[in-house]
């Protein structure tokens, strides 16, 4: 195979050059993102505690800056200068969510394996200088969701002219701790073709008068302090020598001692004589680097005797060889990318290394202008990783196609507790609901407010046609979407939900909150309880059925209380493993089924306490009349806290919502003015994992 090297921003390949990690110069990444999020670059952020501009994800250079002037928007900054006190909006990006635990449930079919290939994704969100710190008012956003096949997830981005060094989102750390998936940073000294320069890639190593490595300390306080978990350190600047290799070996080794479980994850691109060489395999040139990090991302030229041979290395070294992952570029052609899948992860024996995916948010950026809705993403994304079947339970052969996730990598799980609930939200939407009712009609993205989603999309089982399954965002309980049924129930028919590893006691209640939708034939419904295991992957879960209602259409939204603990009392179970809903439709017909809330618990805990003082920090007139951007922060509340929620409250006594995060501080871009009034109130409430709200902390803001 010739060389090749993906453009920066376009994903084209070009015969000839070597293919790299580069995501460009200045504003080239913005290129491979929807307008309406590449034109966030060209908002700076606020400098000071008192600006009242939107806050975005921190990026620096390592030291030293570029000669000129920055781009539009774009901040250039010393991480060496860097430090929490002096950091305005360091409330904003520090993630609070702590990085949950989580099991493996026996695979729902049989060739998915645990503790072989992981998955690791490289994954830009927006341009490395317009990452809102806090979403925005789009649903036209990458609402990853497939979190139970990921094991490491790499913020990426970084170009030279606007920063080499991208600290993670507080909104997609948050997701990611709440699914137990570890979140990356990233470190890019590009190639010289796309601006990268030599002296940042010796700022990056230098070493200070005790021996030590600046930067590296610099990194491990950025990380701690932010919340994330570690950095991806790609360094395909050119040019160097084996003084410098030495350097960048000592630095990794560093960074990794001192950072006290941080991941470090290590690109091949430098060599032991400080060259970039990508050599597609480990191999004794770049060795020195694995031994000195944790992973290490092979790129994308990789042969299946390359990586046979790179597995039997690191074994040698007495690593695990999935703790290597092989580069697989998807920029480009996302599921129609060709792949030698049975070097990676062959289906007869054991898996060879573990998967890298490169720019898997192909399944947002790839969707044509006009058709670029929720809905339309998640179809798509859903076959990233099931698959066409859309059924990991039957997952495609992956035979001279792609072969999803699904059907080699076993979906973890991180419900262990109670009380546990789910209202299916994406993290994004078209509008905001609470109780059935919008609340708020203004698209919006925020994945920190995103539930623990089912891990398996979608399972189900029927001896009659399978109905679709589908989050849908014209109507929600609570947040933006809802869990949609759709089709004709010939038979009785199974969707799972979560696998969970929860207590079972006489108190156990579940709360199911659902819909029978305009125009849909009467469905039975009851609940799918499993309490043990299936005996083997493959297998299904052997469910008990507690009847939850039948529903007619036009119903609107009912809540279903099911004390399980009761009734599966002669089971003699002490927790159950798996939660699903049986469908009927008695007297057949099209059903459309809308299932809003799944909530289990015990005994409900106390509410939580009231947020401290509400205090608008900065504000400025919006761009429409009659608008203003804010800056809000308070006090975190003593009780237990899933996220914060703020709402405008209207002369007539509704409420308006206007955004929700796990910290404590947001950025409102456009409060408005109701009718003349000369004062808003502004309400911040503590929500609970059951979705309850503490009494607000209020403060009004003067017009």
């Amino acid at each position: 195979m010739y060389d090749r090297c993906i453009r920066p921003g376009t994903g084209t390949t070009h015969p000839g050059r070597r293919r790299v990690l580069a995501v460009g110069a200045a504003t080239a990444a913005a290129t491979a993102l929807p307008p309406a999020v590449a034109g966030a670059a060209g908002r700076a952020r606020g400098r000071t505690a008192a600006d009242p501009r939107p806050p975005y994800a921190s990026y620096w250079f390592p030291d030293s800056l570029p000669s000129g002037s920055p781009g539009d928007g774009v901040v250039w900054r010393s991480l060496l200068a860097w430090t929490p006190r002096s950091d305005p909006d360091l409330a904003f990006n520090t993630a609070t969510v702590p990085l949950a635990s989580r099991f493996a449930p026996v695979a729902p079919n049989t060739t998915a394996r645990t503790g072989q290939a992981g998955v690791s994704a490289l994954a830009a969100f927006a341009p490395t200088a317009g990452n809102p710190s806090q979403g925005s008012a789009t649903a036209d956003f990458y609402a990853l969701t497939h979190w139970a096949y990921l094991d490491e997830l790499v913020f990426w981005g970084g170009s030279s002219g606007e920063g080499l060094i991208l600290a993670p989102n507080a909104p997609v750390v948050d997701a990611a701790h709440r699914n137990g998936v570890p979140v990356l940073g990233t470190v890019f000294l590009p190639p010289v073709a796309y601006g990268g320069q030599l002296r940042w890639t010796r700022d990056l190593v230098r070493r200070g008068s005790d021996g030590g490595f600046p930067v590296a300390d610099k990194l491990i306080e950025v990380a701690r302090t932010y919340g994330f978990d570690g950095w991806f350190i790609n360094a395909e600047t050119d040019g160097g020598d084996a003084r410098l290799a030495t350097d960048m070996k000592d630095f990794l080794r560093h960074l990794r001692d001192r950072a006290g479980g941080l991941r470090i994850t290590w690109y091949d691109a430098m060599v032991d004589s400080g060259a970039v060489r990508w050599q597609n395999a480990l191999n004794d040139r770049n060795s020195a680097f694995f031994r000195a990090s944790g992973t290490m991302f092979l790129n994308f030229d990789w042969s299946g005797p390359g990586l046979a041979s790179s597995g039997r290395l690191a074994e040698d070294l007495g690593r695990d060889r999935h703790e290597l992952w092989a580069g697989i570029d998807v920029e480009s052609r996302g599921y129609d990318t060709p792949v030698d899948w049975n070097a990676v992860v062959p289906a007869g024996t054991a898996h060879t290394t573990s998967y890298g995916f490169y720019r898997p948010e192909w399944t947002w950026t790839s969707l044509p202008s006009g058709q670029r809705t929720p809905g339309a993403f998640h179809a798509r994304d859903d076959r990233f990783w099931t698959g066409a079947s859309l059924d990991p339970s039957a997952p495609d052969s992956g035979t001279g196609g792609w072969r999803a996730p699904a059907r080699s990598v076993a979906d973890r799980s991180t419900v262990t507790a109670l009380p546990f609930a789910t209202s299916f939200n994406t993290g994004h939407g078209l509008r905001w609901y609470e109780e059935g009712t919008v609340v708020s009609d203004t698209a919006w993205n925020h994945l920190g407010l995103q539930d623990r989603l089912p891990g398996r999309r979608w399972v189900v089982r029927t001896d009659a046609a399978r109905p679709t399954v589908t989050f849908d965002f014209a109507d929600a309980w609570r947040g933006g979407s809802s869990l949609l049924v759709d089709g004709v129930l010939g038979a009785p028919t199974t969707v799972e939900l979560h696998s969970v590893r929860l207590p079972l006691s006489p108190a156990t209640v579940v709360e199911l909150t659902h819909r029978a939708d305009t125009g849909s034939a009467a469905v039975r419904v009851e609940l799918a309880v499993a309490v043990r295991e299936p005996d083997a992957p493959g297998d299904a879960y052997d469910f008990v059925h507690v009847p939850a209602g039948t529903l007619r259409a036009g119903g609107g939204w009912t809540t279903a209380t099911l004390r399980i603990g009761r009734r599966l009392r002669g089971l003699r179970a002490e927790s159950v493993r798996a939660f699903g809903v049986r469908l009927t439709a008695p007297g057949g017909g099209t059903v459309r089924w809308r299932l809003g809330g799944l909530a289990v618990r015990d005994a409900a805990p106390a509410v939580p306490d009231t947020p401290g003082a509400l205090t608008v920090t900065a504000s400025r007139p919006g761009a429409e009349a009659g608008t203003a951007a804010l800056r809000l922060a308070w006090g975190r509340s003593s009780g237990a806290v899933r996220h914060y929620e703020l709402h405008q409250v209207l002369p007539d006594g509704g409420r308006r919502f206007l955004g929700g995060t796990c910290g404590t501080a947001f950025y409102v871009p456009a409060l408005r003015r109701a009718d003349g009034e000369t004062a808003s109130r502004i309400d911040v409430r503590a929500v609970d994992e059951l979705f309850r709200s503490s009494r607000p902390s209020s403060v009004p803001f003067v017009w």
